[in-house]
């Protein structure tokens, strides 16, 4: 690992557009210590050429690119961005979702200062056309906090490398993969600490996968019955507070 160093792992599957908006605002970062990787988890020609186009240009802009074979998921995509990351941080970032210019040195010099080991941000949740729909603010959270409520913007998160072993990374959900991960290294003793600022704007894309309300509590109960090995009542119980705290936060 790479002292200092961010890794940025960003899985891709389609929308063009929207994965330019996203990486300009990278690009605008005040803190360069950075190498971006790319998970192309969508093999068609059009994200083939892109990506080609852009792979010539992968000094310049400090890009690695993965190609999965198959379709694997946001999840397992990010998974093989961790393992060829170089940097001592990791931070996670959806193709869909953009940065503001300070986000990397705010944060970075918030969790060097106080020594913490992972972070996340407030985020405003933006239509297409980059308009707020809403706030989120961020608050410091621990393993029985998260239990009930899933308050961690994806694309405001950033972890120190090494508490990755701790936990097999992401796993193989459709939604909710993100929220494992976060539970399993609170549940180690990690604390996901905030900043009260609003440095990430989290797209929402209507009728995409992650707007599927039944995806959404199908995979809440896996998360609890599967991952935490809770029993089905229990699961059923938690998914139901999950939802509705959802519901609350909307």
């Amino acid at each position: 690992m790479i002292k200092n160093k961010v890794s940025i792992i960003i899985p891709f599957y389609k929308n063009i557009t929207l994965l330019k908006k996203t990486l300009s605002s990278v690009f605008k970062q005040d803190y360069t210590n950075y190498e971006i990787i790319i998970i192309n988890d969508n093999n068609t020609q059009e994200n083939k050429s892109f990506l080609k186009k852009l792979n010539k240009n992968k000094d310049k802009y400090k890009i690695k690119i993965i190609y999965n074979k198959k379709n694997l998921g946001a999840g397992f995509s990010r998974n093989k961005g961790i393992k060829a990351a170089l940097g001592q941080y990791i931070a996670f970032l959806d193709s869909d979702d953009t940065w503001k210019k300070n986000k990397l040195s705010y944060q970075l010099r918030f969790m060097k200062r106080k020594g913490y080991l992972a972070s996340h941000t407030s985020y405003n949740l933006v239509n297409l056309s980059g308009e707020i729909i809403s706030k989120r603010k961020a608050i410091d959270l621990n393993y029985r906090e998260l239990l009930n409520s899933c308050n961690i913007g994806l694309s405001t998160v950033i972890l120190n490398k090494d508490i990755l072993k701790f936990t097999n990374n992401f796993p193989k959900l459709k939604t909710k993969e993100d929220y494992v991960l976060w539970l399993k290294l609170s549940k180690k003793g990690i604390i996901f600490h905030s900043i009260d600022k609003y440095l990430t704007n989290w797209t929402n894309v209507s009728n995409s996968l992650s707007e599927s309300s039944f995806q959404k509590i199908k995979d809440a109960f896996l998360v609890y019955y599967k991952y935490l090995n809770f029993s089905i009542l229990t699961s059923i119980l938690k998914t139901l507070i999950l939802s509705i705290n959802y519901i609350k936060k909307k």
